[in-house]
Parts: C-alpha cells; structure tokens; sequence
C-alpha cells in the first residue's frame, strides 16, 4: 500500500485461476443502444436472455455516466452497486439489473469489509484511491485492473465511484520487460547503456565482473570510452554510431580497474526512442580472453609443429653430405699415415671430429619430439629476448 501525496494506491494480488470458476450461469451480455435509442433499462425474456428497453432520464448524468471511456460502478458507502455504465457490462458481463443484485466485492477479487473501510477513511481527506487488483467477470475468469475510487455526492448521500481500466496488455508488457531485464541481469554477456556523452546509464553484473568493479555505482556516469584501450578503433565505432548511424562490431581491449587488460567483442549500436531519436548508445561485451589464448595455443602448436618438421627435413638433407665429408676425411687420413706434414694431419683429424660431432647433432635433432628454446648468452644484456634463444636438444 503506497500513499502518493494526494493518492493512495492498493495493491490487491489474489491467487487467481485459470480456467473459470464451474457452477456459474453464462450470462448474455446486453449490446449498447443505436442511436435511436433512449438510455436503457432491461427485462428478462422466456428464454432467459437479456434485452433492452427505454427509460426515461431526468437529468443528464446517465448520458455523462455512458460516456466514461472505463467501466464506471456506482455503489452506496457498503458496497452494494447502485449503477453501472455500459463499459461495465461489456468488461463483467452482468446486465444492468443484475449488477444492482451483487456488491463491489463480488467483482473486484480480494476485496472485503476492510478494504472498504481502508477507501472510506482516505477519501474523507478528499483523495483518490488507486487500486491494481484482479476482477472477475460473472464467467468466473479474471483480468487485471487499475481502479480508481473516489466520493460523489448524489441526492445528498455519499456514494463511491469505482472506475476501472483493464491493464490486461500493460500488465503484459511489464511483465515482458521484467523478464527481459531478467535475462540481461544473467546473461554472461556484458550490457551496458550509455547516454550520448557515452556515460554509462546502465550496467549489467557481467560488466562489473569483466573490469573488476564491485558495485554498478562505481561505473555509473562513467566514460565507456575510458574503459577501452584502443582510441583509435572507439574513435571509429563513434563515429560509425553517432555520425553513420549503423552499428558497430569489432575486438578490442579492456582496461581493468587493477589497470591489466583484456581481449574484448564489443558491438555497438544506436539507442532509439518511439520517435526515432538516438537518445543513446547500447553495449554487448565479450570477454574473449580465453578464445585468445586458445588461438595462441593453437598457433603455439602449429608453429612447433612446422618447426619440427623443418628440423626432420633439415636432418635429412644433411646427413648424406655429413656422412661423405666423413668418409672423405678418413681416406685422406690414411693417406697420409706415411707422410710427415703433421699441420695436415692434425687439420684432419680435426675435422673428423667435427664431421662426427656434425653427426651426432642432426641425429639428436632428428630425434627432437617438442620443440623448446634455451638461452645462448647467459651473460646478454637481454637473456630473454627471442634472438638470444636457441632450440633446446
């Protein structure tokens, strides 16, 4: 229950079914007078159904009852219905001398004595009394309601006047929106809303959790721009969205509040209003960190693979000419077993051992299953930089 200055507004929300209520007489519903028509009154046919005849009015308040665009109810302080507009009968399906036989209790689901007194206190200080609750038609289904009660004085008597609007659709459409709004609060995609100062209006809790934010207050009116690393790319998404008026979809990086960044998918496009005026900006963000380096994984493996097999054909290209500059150095050693150049038979013997060493290598490296890299100068002034690595054998 909520008092707004001059109104008070009760909410009445019964457990309501679905199907209607067994055990209830359908009712034909009185059609509207034509316009040859005087304001009506009603008999009761043989057969049981409704139909309309004239009456005649002394004043002009039935003409201005007929008229109210809501179903208009006119009751005495304790509820029991005086009068009823056509709107009336059309919503609850009750003919006009059959209103006059029940009480705004039997249409307005949850009502009772209490609520009653609740109206009749409130409009003693002349305000108005809005209530949304569930009325139920003479079928037994129900639909949702804004009534709106107030005090009129009629023959010097106070009576209540309950005007009531069927909010079927709006009640659809809030609830829509409320689970639309759910859906944004789970997703695991980051929303966002900003204005056309690109101040964020609105975030979902994926965004606080991908830049590391505890609370929506602390991003609220916040830049969107400065969240983003590359200017250049938020300069071009602007400009695709404020001037060219087309969305935007593209990767870039975040920047934390811890000021560490990350892999984004941003798309961007144009908050409209029901005239068609940008009035804003609306953000999806993905955090791709983990797709990125999965990416680099693969290229990672791809990368050692190549080099793996460029090391195998490496090898095998090598190794014959390996093997015949070995046996050509042997030949040549026991050439010259009987000659006395020593310089020469110590540059061959050199050699051999180089030849043989030769060997060894490509057949480590033939033997090479993951491709790892060690320093070559521990004593660089950049030991860690890819030109100071070597493969690891």
């Amino acid at each position: 229950m909520d008092r707004l200055s001059s109104t008070m507004r009760i909410d009445l929300i019964p457990d309501v079914p679905v199907q209607p209520v067994k055990g209830k007489k359908k009712r034909v519903v009185v059609s509207a007078p034509t316009k040859t028509q005087e304001p009506y009154t009603e008999t009761t046919s043989q057969e049981g159904s409704i139909t309309t005849t004239a009456f005649p009015q002394d004043s002009g308040f039935e003409a201005l009852l007929q008229s109210i665009y809501d179903a208009a109810i006119i009751t005495d302080t304790g509820g029991q219905v005086l009068d009823v507009n056509m709107r009336a009968m059309g919503f609850f399906q009750y003919s006009r001398s059959e209103f006059r036989n029940i009480t705004i209790f039997d249409v307005i689901s949850g009502a009772d004595k209490e609520l009653l007194n609740t109206l009749l206190q409130n409009l003693q200080n002349e305000r108005f009394v809005v209530i949304e609750a569930y009325c139920e038609r003479h079928d037994g289904t129900f639909f949702p309601a804004e009534i709106a009660v107030n005090k009129l004085k009629l023959d010097k008597e106070e009576k209540l006047c309950f005007f009531i609007r069927d909010i079927t659709i709006r009640r659809q459409e809030r609830e829509m929106l409320l689970t639309e709004h759910n859906a944004i609060q789970n997703s695991g995609n980051g929303i966002a809303v900003a204005n056309l100062d690109w101040q964020m209006e609105y975030i979902n809790p994926a965004v606080l959790k991908m830049w590391g934010y505890e609370k929506a207050e602390d991003l609220i009116g916040v830049d969107v721009r400065t969240l983003l690393v590359e200017q250049e790319l938020v300069e071009e998404m602007i400009r695709s969205v404020a001037m060219d008026h087309k969305s935007w979809f593209g990767e870039m990086k975040g920047k934390r509040k811890d000021g560490t960044t990350f892999d984004l998918q941003v798309s961007v496009t144009g908050n409209r209003n029901s005239d068609g005026e940008l009035v804003g900006t609306v953000f999806s963000f993905i955090d791709i960190s983990d797709r990125k380096k999965a990416e680099e994984a693969l290229r990672e493996a791809e990368r050692h693979r190549v080099m793996l097999e460029s090391l195998g054909a490496a090898c095998h290209h090598l190794g014959q000419p390996a093997t015949v500059l070995l046996a050509n150095l042997g030949i040549m050693q026991k050439h010259l077993e009987g000659a006395n150049d020593e310089l020469i038979k110590e540059l061959i013997q050199n050699s051999i051992g180089a030849a043989e060493r030769l060997g060894e290598i490509l057949h480590r490296l033939n033997t090479v299953n993951e491709y790892k890299t060690t320093r070559y100068l521990e004593t660089s002034t950049d030991a860690d930089s890819p030109e100071n690595r070597i493969l690891q054998i």
